[in-house]
Formats: C-alpha cells, sequence, structure tokens
C-alpha cells in the first residue's frame, strides 16, 4: 500500500517505512516540532491550567 507523508507528500510504500506514516526522520521531527509549537491541535474543550482546575470542571 502506497501512502504521502503527511509532512511533505512524499509517496512511500507503507510497508517498508521505517518512520511510518512519516517518509524520514527529518518529516516526523518537524511534525513533532509543529505539536511542540503548538501549530498543531486536537479539537475539543480546553482543560484547565491546574489540576484542581480540571477536577472542579467536569
Amino acid at each position: 500500500m502506497r501512502i504521502k507523508c503527511p509532512t511533505c507528500q512524499r509517496e512511500i510504500e507503507w510497508a517498508e517505512a521505517q518512520y511510518r506514516p512519516f517518509c524520514s526522520e527529518r518529516c516526523r521531527l518537524i511534525d513533532l516540532g509543529g505539536w511542540l509549537a503548538e501549530r498543531h491541535a486536537i479539537a475539543g474543550e480546553a482543560a484547565g491550567d491546574t489540576p484542581e482546575e480540571r477536577i472542579t470542571e467536569t
């Protein structure tokens, strides 16, 4: 099965990709950097800043 790398869109063979779903370690690290810089996010309500806020809000 061939898929596209989510970072660079290069087609790769799923079974042979060492860093799947990415084509290389470079693309994997670029994606990780996006999460750490908060350019990526999962949709949903924001959690509280402290554990106490999270407990009282639920």
